[in-house]
């Protein structure tokens, strides 16, 4: 019996980590010579993303978009993390995971929402880009129109709480002016700000995962990874709401509050 030997080696094509016995690899660099020390986690991330490294203006978007998404207090994912911490806390990896997987419509997921129905109107309007606060008035008027004729909200308008507008809005819009990159997902965001009362018949504020969403997108970031980088933000809120847990635990008085009040009530079967 003649055996033949198998001329193809197995390839696994990546532009991200390598690794021998000596030496690992990440984006093309040594990781421990090139990298490390050297670059920030920041910008390391945007990296791994976009295949490039980022400018300094860009990191400095970037790492203000983290930095606002990062905690926003006892919102569903904190307390899920917190309660599941409770319930297992040999298990922080679960407490992680349950917050974050609370990252959707309605908190966190905001962020591509906001910034894919940017990237949709701007991809569906023809002629030139608006270039004055008129004509970006102008396409926002019809974006949301479009949205409120479909039955739609516009994702990123509006606040449960910051009703008179979200502290964090002008002041990641102020960071990407200065940087350079304020671009035309956040024009026509802030232009949407300007509309919604005559589109609506009130004024609603800009809230703070829309802008993230905006400024991610006019970095040139995919709009569908963006909620991604709201849980990458999330996760090191998250591990500070497990610390705080452990240092000052609240887990059971919500669960016990919630469990002492129960109320039996007769289901109905119409």
């Amino acid at each position: 019996m003649t055996i033949t030997a198998n001329t193809h080696e197995l390839n696994f094509p990546t532009s991200l980590g390598t690794s021998t016995a000596t030496e690992i690899r990440l984006l093309g660099h040594d990781l421990a010579s090139d990298l490390m020390g050297k670059v920030g986690f920041g910008e390391l991330a945007f990296w791994l993303v976009a295949m490039r490294r980022p400018t300094p203006g860009e990191v400095r978007v970037f790492e203000s978009v983290l930095v606002a998404l990062a905690d926003h207090g006892f919102t569903p994912t904190a307390i899920a993390a917190r309660l599941t911490y409770l319930s297992a806390p040999d298990s922080i990896q679960g407490a992680m995971a349950a917050g974050l997987l609370g990252g959707g419509s309605r908190f966190l997921g905001v962020t591509e929402d906001c910034g894919k129905f940017l990237a949709n109107v701007l991809a569906a309007h023809e002629g030139e880009q608006p270039e004055t606060d008129d004509q970006w008035d102008e396409l926002a008027l019809e974006a949301i129109t479009g949205q409120r004729a479909q039955g739609k909200f516009v994702p990123g308008l509006g606040h449960p709480n910051h009703k008179d507008g979200d502290p964090r809005t002008p002041v990641l819009i102020g960071i990407a002016e200065e940087e350079g990159l304020r671009g035309p997902h956040l024009r026509l965001f802030e232009a949407i700000g300007r509309m919604s009362e005559k589109a609506l018949g009130r004024k609603l504020p800009l809230n703070g995962a829309g802008v993230c969403g905006a400024a991610l997108a006019d970095l040139g970031l995919p709009t569908d990874l963006l909620r991604g980088f709201a849980l990458l933000a999330r996760a090191a809120g998250l591990l500070g709401q497990i610390a705080e847990e452990r240092r000052n635990p609240i887990a059971n008085d919500i669960y016990m509050t919630v469990d002492r009040n129960a109320a039996y009530v007769t289901p109905d079967n119409d």
